[in-house]
């Protein structure tokens, strides 16, 4: 097995379905699916395959998901995370008919965690360091939500905190001027695997091209090298990924978020 079958191979096995479910809510199956709740009003649908069905069995599962869904009126958005190299024929029409709407893109990016870890010069001013206090991840998910263009509510930095506060690895990095957070993202170790994701990477727009996400990166992997994590993975966009490329990270397939919002 060549490297990118192995890291595909090792991608499927132990970074879907279950290792997804970290701080949900609640949890059902159908068939081949997971249905996951989390705080914030949000469902995710993954798995790790879909069981070999044909187009009518696709179809068939994009209802029922969407019928659990509906049972509970406190969610407004469910996500169904699709991949690339998956055999889901057809999944995208099937998404669409029942009223998902895709959002762009995204590269699994996966590589050695030390070839990240490496030493970065910052701008004159810029530190980076790891949030914990209320008010810097109160200012962090402000500043992350502000540059995807997305709305934030109060709900959703609860869901932030009510993460932290289970304690099961996840750390969140930020880099800031003057008081001010310019470049954020989190870092999220794999229970069980030598995988850690990082995940959420935002810099503001006057402050790209200066290093300033690099160093961050280069910051979770440091703290990802100390949990004995081996392996990073991450669904890079199209501003992250060629740093990462850069670092040694290679892309293993592709993934595109499909949302349902109620």
């Amino acid at each position: 097995m060549d490297e990118h079958a192995s890291l595909l191979a090792a991608y499927d096995e132990h970074l879907r379905a279950d290792a997804e479910a970290v701080g949900a809510l609640g949890s059902a199956r159908r068939g081949p699916l997971l249905l996951l709740t989390f705080s914030g009003g949000r469902g995710l649908v993954t798995y790790r395959d879909l069981g070999g069905a044909d187009a009518v069995g696709v179809r068939r599962l994009v209802e029922e998901a969407v019928a659990h869904y509906r049972t509970d009126p406190a969610i407004t958005e469910v996500e169904w995370k699709t991949r690339g190299h998956d055999h889901a024929p057809g999944l995208h029409d099937a998404l669409l008919d029942n009223g998902f709407v895709p959002d762009a893109p995204e590269s699994i990016m996966i590589g050695a965690t030390r070839s990240l870890a490496v030493d970065v010069e910052l701008p004159a001013g810029v530190r980076v360091r790891r949030v914990t206090e209320e008010s810097d991840v109160r200012a962090m998910t402000e500043m992350q939500h502000e540059v995807f263009g997305v709305p934030i509510s109060d709900e959703q930095v609860d869901a932030v905190h009510r993460r932290l506060a289970l304690d099961d690895g996840i750390q969140l990095w930020a880099a800031e001027s003057a008081g001010l957070i310019v470049c954020a993202g989190r870092l999220e170790p794999v229970r069980g695997t030598d995988f850690a994701g990082i995940w959420g990477g935002a810099t503001r727009p006057e402050w790209r091209g200066r290093g300033i996400y690099r160093a961050l990166t280069a910051a979770r992997a440091r703290a990802a090298l100390e949990l004995g994590k081996t392996l990073i993975n991450s669904d890079s966009t199209e501003f992250s990924r060629p740093i990462l490329e850069r670092s040694g990270l290679r892309e293993v397939s592709t993934t595109t978020p499909y949302r349902h919002r109620t």
